[in-house]
């Protein structure tokens, strides 16, 4: 029993708050960001001759602004609010908790900064220079300290599968960035990649499609695995299924880098052990996509009339999706349809919006309202507007891409009956035009969706007060 005269523990929600608003905040400007380039591609006059803003130096500004400022601090705040609650015992490090909201809101502003003016690496998803890329490092350690150790402190004996996905993404994404970071500084902001030529693409490859299996999966799973019960008011679909999918997912997800290599210097047999493990990661990926839906069992009735629950299970159908069309696209007949062209960029793009942006909307939808001592958000009708206007934009979105990459793989392979090219390459740029424009109207959708929730959230969070939750005094001193 807890002794009367003993002080309450509290829960460090302070933290969990900062990066839930960052979330917000950074998913409107990568969208917007987003939004520009897509303009810029059916009107490439958009960039008005100004260096800062052509397409080259906007797109990693984009994915790093989407992946890292808004995934990143989604992760962030879901991650520390998660595993304080099924640990049961307050954060490991306040001061430590505090060091990785403000080490990567820098990280972000260094980012939107130095890509505009030019400063590269190069490499897909790790454009960052090395000073940025030390600071990254710094931030990782300090949240891998929070996190294990208030895993290592707490106060029930079973370890919740949401924090063995966490668990997995901190410590894969540290791998992945020592490794694929490891540079020759050359100036204050210029490097060498340590590796050459095809070993440099390897490592690239490895790192870039595990930041998706780890930053942008196992990471989110984290959330599925924790929001969805939540959310639904009911146990997880098979707890033992969740282990399953844990293992399988992580070892599977390693192998399958090479995928993005095929009909490159890569040898053959490389480019095959990546199809084969692409191909095997369909069954883990569909087994937790199939345990958070049937974690719904008897509340079918919910998705009705609880729009963040909708968030939560649409983002699950879109990671389905995603899940089945990556291995179909590694398989190299498939792939060479299908490399080089705009059906790469849909899908992506359904695993990122579809996926990614619905599970944490959701999540964020659920935390908000707590953290601020509210019993819902400011207003429910705008999380309707919000899914739906979500949902119609990556439709749009990612259809277009579908059939533009599908027309463009099409045109560049289509010959003559004497061997030559059927269509010159300006050709199938003019024909993806009006999809391009498609894409356009799909992202602003998107956009629009998300100043509606950074409204919400500022409602909500002005109308409402930071509160503080004891935490269980019953557990923790039985």
């Amino acid at each position: 029993m807890a002794f009367a005269n003993q002080k309450a523990e509290l829960y460090n929600d302070t933290v969990v708050r900062q990066f839930a608003v960052m979330t917000v905040v950074w998913g409107v400007v990568g969208m917007l960001v987003g939004v520009i380039i897509a303009a810029q591609l059916a009107w490439p006059e958009l960039n008005l001759g100004i260096p800062w803003l052509t397409y080259g130096r906007l797109r990693p500004l984009h994915t790093n602004a989407v992946i890292f400022a808004f995934g990143g601090c989604g992760l962030f705040s879901t991650c520390y609010y998660v595993v304080q609650r099924t640990c049961q015992v307050r954060i490991f490090s306040d001061k430590l908790a505090a060091f990785t909201f403000w080490g990567w809101q820098l990280v972000i502003l260094l980012a939107a900064i130095s890509l505009p003016l030019g400063y590269t690496s190069g490499k897909e998803y790790a454009e960052l220079e090395w000073p940025i890329d030390i600071l990254i490092t710094l931030v990782w350690v300090a949240f891998a300290v929070v996190f294990f150790g208030t895993v290592g402190t707490r106060k029930v004996r079973h370890i919740y599968v949401a924090n063995w996905f966490y668990g997995a993404f901190i410590l894969a994404v540290a791998l992945l960035h020592l490794v694929n970071s490891a540079e020759i500084p050359v100036g204050a902001m210029k490097s060498y990649s340590a590796y050459a030529g095809v070993q440099d693409a390897m490592v690239q490859w490895w790192y870039g499609h595990n930041a998706v299996g780890f930053f942008l999966t196992a990471g989110f799973l984290g959330m599925m695995y924790y929001f969805i019960p939540k959310q639904a008011g009911r146990p997880v679909y098979s707890y033992r299924l969740s282990i399953v999918h844990f293992w399988a997912l992580i070892f599977t997800y390693m192998w399958a880098g090479p995928h993005h290599l095929h009909y490159t210097a890569l040898p053959d047999w490389t480019q095959s052990v990546g199809m084969v493990f692409s191909l095997i990661l369909l069954a883990p990926s569909w087994g937790g996509m199939i345990n958070g839906v049937m974690t719904l069992s008897g509340a079918w009735h919910k998705l009705r009339d609880d729009p963040i629950l909708r968030f939560l299970i649409v983002s699950l159908s879109f990671y389905g999706m995603s899940t089945f069309e990556g291995p179909m696209m590694s398989i190299k007949t498939v792939n060479a349809l299908s490399h080089y062209t705009d059906w790469t960029v849909g899908h992506v793009h359904s695993g990122a919006l579809g996926w990614v942006g619905l599970v944490t909307m959701g999540s964020m939808y659920y935390l908000i309202p707590k953290l601020f001592g509210q019993k819902q958000m400011y207003s429910l009708k705008a999380v309707e507007v919000h899914f739906w206007t979500a949902t119609i934009g990556i439709v749009i979105y990612i259809a277009a891409m579908w059939i533009a990459g599908v027309m463009q793989g099409l045109m560049w392979r289509a010959i003559n009956p004497d061997g030559t090219l059927t269509y010159t390459f300006v050709e199938s740029v003019k024909a993806t035009y009006p999809f391009y424009v498609l894409r356009l109207l799909g992202g602003l959708l998107y956009l629009t969706g998300m100043i509606i929730m950074l409204w919400n959230t500022l409602m909500t969070a002005t109308k409402g007060r930071a509160v503080s939750v004891e935490v269980p005094t019953a557990v923790a001193h039985a």
